[in-house]
């Protein structure tokens, strides 16, 4: 796979439930349950070609060779506090991951992130990590996220997100062509705020009740 590959997960099960987050009139509770059943979807696909190693074991009635994950465990990295709605499909998939947290909030003058907290595993820099953003827009959280994550010795990266904008995905390869992204569907476009069209709106404020 090139690095710089977008997948788009268009599974029918995906789009329809994507389909009823983006209704204005989905609920609280309904967006919140659809947001984790997608991420354990999308955390699926993304997961598609980890390393298996051979283990052998004893059926109820007989030996034989299966296989089982090799090397160290995942790391799910959520950008706080909107990324949460995915991470928690991705654990009901793969409970033993680890879970690295970074706070990041997209100013609302300059559109710009700014960081304001980040909790990662001590040898996160030696395992695989994959970095959770509902809305892919400007771009600007997710490529700070990712550079916070090199910063601290991640070699391999994959980003997982509900939405994306074409600008966003340009601006985010431009940063990081080395990390592909697993996306439920591109957009239109961007409006003259810095949201998807005709994206669902605020995920954070859908998944909490804020808006």
């Amino acid at each position: 796979m090139s690095k710089s590959k977008v997948t788009v997960v268009d599974h029918p099960l995906v789009r329809h439930k994507l389909t009823v987050m983006r209704d204005v009139s989905t609920s609280t509770k309904t967006f919140r349950h659809l947001m984790r059943e997608i991420g354990s979807l999308l955390c699926y696909e993304a997961t598609r070609d980890l390393a298996l190693e051979p283990v052998e074991i004893e059926t109820p009635l007989t030996r034989m060779q299966g296989e089982k994950l090799a090397g160290k465990k995942l790391v799910f990295s959520p950008i706080l506090r909107s990324g949460m709605g995915l991470l928690e499909g991705m654990l009901d998939l793969v409970p033993s991951a680890r879970v690295a947290h970074i706070g990041l909030y997209r100013d609302p003058k300059t559109l710009v992130a700014v960081e304001y907290y980040f909790k990662a595993p001590e040898d996160i820099a030696d395992r695989q990590v994959i970095v959770i953003d509902p809305m892919l827009a400007t771009a600007n959280t997710a490529v700070a996220a990712v550079e916070r994550l090199k910063e601290a010795g991640v070699k391999d990266l994959r980003l997982v997100v509900l939405l994306a904008a074409p600008e966003g995905i340009a601006h985010f390869h431009d940063a990081h062509p080395d990390c592909p992204i697993w996306t439920a569907a591109i957009d239109e476009r961007l409006n003259d705020h810095g949201y998807i069209v005709p994206g669902l709106g605020d995920a954070g404020d859908r998944l909490y009740g804020t808006r």
